[in-house]
């Protein structure tokens, strides 16, 4: 059977020259539907795969196509510094990268600026996916690319601990959670705990905590119509509580520097209550093999707010055909193949990705064997994007630099929020 291989970046362009290589071998005058061309050898590119699924669906492909085999090109964990790399290919112009594994939030600047491929919608289950996640794919009312998974914030919370300390279901608010865990931390079994964390470090994690806090309590960053609108009451309010969180205590210091993994593992290790964060550490967390420390004491519930259940920012990660990529007919088959409802479901369960295929939410058999389903179907339906704009990169930067300059005391709220927006308004078109 032949395997997938993990390639890092730094061997590129040698990748690159191989690829070139095998490519002259094989039917490079085939065509594809809608003018993809050329059959053979093919790269994916994705973020660090934690959950180990991604070579295994590739191993599959491969067995199946011998003569088109997929290469899998594993980028660093951050968005941020997946998002650098896929730019400076298209750039440079090379072939290197095939098909995209982009955040739901790129689609408008990658296609702008010519980087991927219109993809021909008849090709793709669209009508039975959410129509939210299938938005995240179109620029201009035109798809560029393909749901591979969606996501949707939700809490965790120690189902035992908030039990044992006689607290009546998971917070709604902000209040309630912090009246939570003072009940929970005066526990002798919570000893040493710390009550909630998120993402906060300085990358594209800090932009979605942020636009949920901002959204939470009822704000925006952008309105429908693309006017900045992040120097608010309400956004002051979201960024409030989120800089005060750090200054009670509520949130441990180190978790400055938490990514999703750190916090993954700070939950799974048993330091907090409740944690934000994304479907996938869900099976991770419930693990009966001693890994995790939590595994049959927690559940999720909606992240809570200010005056009531919040909103989460839309997640997910799509799938794209760089325009310079050879090989397209290949490359177009294979990402019908990786986003189809059959593979859905098995990072569904495999993994804890959430699927864009809206009825799956709804199979009792599916909703008793993951409970979390309703939940984050909700999460999912109601979840607001980041800002949809093509200079994202800009925005972004600007909104990390803002928030976590009031998270760590270099600015205040007021100022942080007055500093963003003016930055966002010089971005806007």
């Amino acid at each position: 059977m032949t395997r997938s291989t993990r390639v890092p970046t730094g061997a590129a362009i040698a990748l690159a020259v191989a690829l070139a290589a095998a490519s002259c071998s094989a039917d490079d005058e085939a065509s594809g539907p809608d003018g993809f061309e050329g059959r053979g050898p093919i790269t994916y590119v994705a973020g660090a795969d934690s959950t180990g699924l991604v070579p295994q669906i590739i191993d599959d492909w491969n067995e199946g196509h011998p003569d088109e085999t997929v290469t899998f090109v594993e980028l660093p964990e951050q968005a941020d510094a997946q998002r650098q790399q896929m730019i400076q290919n298209a750039q440079t112009r090379s072939d290197a990268f095939t098909v995209l594994s982009v955040d739901v939030v790129w689609t408008a600047e990658f296609a702008a600026n010519g980087w991927i491929d219109e993809l021909p919608r008849e090709r793709f289950d669209l009508d039975r996916m959410m129509e939210p996640v299938v938005a995240t794919g179109l620029y201009q009312d035109r798809l560029f690319s393909v749901p591979e998974s969606s996501d949707g914030a939700m809490l965790y919370y120690r189902t035992d601990l908030l039990a044992a300390a006689g607290v009546d279901g998971p917070p709604e608010t902000w209040a309630e959670m912090e009246r939570a865990c003072e009940r929970v931390l005066a526990l002798p079994e919570a000893g040493g705990m710390s009550c909630y964390a998120g993402q906060f470090e300085k990358y594209e994690g800090l932009t979605v905590n942020f636009a949920e806090a901002v959204g939470s309590a009822g704000g925006s960053i952008v309105d429908e119509d693309g006017t900045v609108t992040v120097d608010s009451p309400e956004a002051r309010a979201g960024l409030d509580f989120l800089v005060g969180a750090f200054e009670d205590g509520l949130v441990p210091r180190e978790a400055i520097t938490y990514q999703e993994e750190q916090g993954r593992q700070a939950f799974q290790d048993g330091e907090l209550v409740f944690h934000r964060q994304w479907p996938y550490q869900y099976s991770l967390a419930n693990a009966d093999d001693g890994s995790s420390e939590v595994a049959g004491d927690f559940a999720v519930a909606p992240l809570p707010g200010l005056d009531g259940p919040g909103t989460s920012s839309l997640g997910g990660h799509n799938l794209a055909i760089s325009t310079h990529a050879g090989n397209k007919a290949t490359a177009l088959d294979f990402v019908e193949y990786f986003t189809s409802e059959e593979k859905q479901l098995r990072a569904l369960r495999e993994a804890s990705l959430a699927p864009a295929y809206e009825h799956l939410y709804d199979d009792p058999e599916l909703i008793e064997e993951y409970p979390y389903l309703p939940v984050l179907k909700e999460s999912v339906l109601t979840g607001v994007p980041r800002p949809r704009v093509v200079r994202y990169g800009d925005t972004t930067t600007a909104i990390q630099d803002a928030a976590y300059a009031a998270l760590t005391g270099d600015r205040t709220t007021e100022q942080a929020l007055s500093d963003l927006q003016a930055d966002l308004e010089a971005l806007a078109p």
